[in-house]
């Protein structure tokens, strides 16, 4: 009985790496700087082909929701991972080698965000889906509705957003907010989705996890970005 349900799981394990034989990254949210003006984050993951770990690092100006000037890295190790490690050296590496600029944003990793929702992992939900949350300490509820827009197939493929977010206060005022840059093409990206809301604990400045589904030859990656909102 035993051997059968371990045959069970083996099978189901690779039946769903078949299903998503693509470069799934994992988010890392490295907090904000003691004013809540610039936040931080990275990704990184494994290369399939390569067995090779990356990562990115990004810095952004929250008010602007730009990056700060000289706020984006990159690094690509030049060998595989060692069998059962989850290519985050290669995040370590890159913080260490870019302390600079966390000295001079004044970043501290302590500052994180506080989550307010959190995607549960499956397929990405339906186009123009909303997500609802609330903060329970200011008392305010909100509802985001991502909007994307797809051109093109293949090589040709492009895609924009914008989120529309609608918040409620605890005495019931309301007000609407558009967030996002629908006028920028992203090459490649054939969906998206709020995969993680967070507040600031300094001043209640909002960062919006979204995640890509990237297209990569027949398979897709997963990568991250954000849209940062003072609210």
């Amino acid at each position: 009985m035993l051997k059968k349900m371990l045959c069970v799981l083996i099978i189901s394990l690779t039946f769903g790496a078949a299903l998503w034989a693509g470069d799934t990254a994992t988010f890392v949210d490295l907090g904000f700087s003691p004013d809540g003006k610039t936040y931080m984050f990275a990704q990184y993951g494994v290369q399939i082909a390569s067995l090779k770990p990356w990562a990115d690092l990004f810095v952004v100006d929250v008010p602007r929701n730009n990056f700060v000037s000289g706020g984006k890295f990159t690094y690509a190790h030049d060998a595989p991972v060692v069998a059962g490690q989850d290519g985050s050296g290669a995040l370590y590496r890159i913080i260490t080698r870019n302390t600079a600029i966390v000295d001079r944003y004044k970043v501290n990793f302590l500052l994180q965000g506080q989550p307010l929702y959190i995607s549960l992992d499956g397929p990405l939900a339906s186009p123009l889906d909303s997500v609802e949350f609330r903060d329970f300490e200011s008392g305010s509820s909100y509802k985001a509705t991502l909007v994307p827009t797809v051109e093109g197939s293949g090589e040709t493929l492009k895609s924009s957003f914008y989120i529309n977010l609608e918040r409620t206060n605890k005495d019931g005022t309301r007000r609407s907010y558009t967030v996002g840059t629908p006028q920028l093409k992203r090459p490649q990206i054939a969906a998206y989705r709020i995969r993680k809301v967070m507040i600031a604990p300094q001043d209640g400045s909002m960062i919006l996890v979204i995640e890509m589904k990237k297209q990569n030859g027949g398979d897709y990656d997963i990568r991250y970005m954000v849209e940062a909102l003072r609210l």
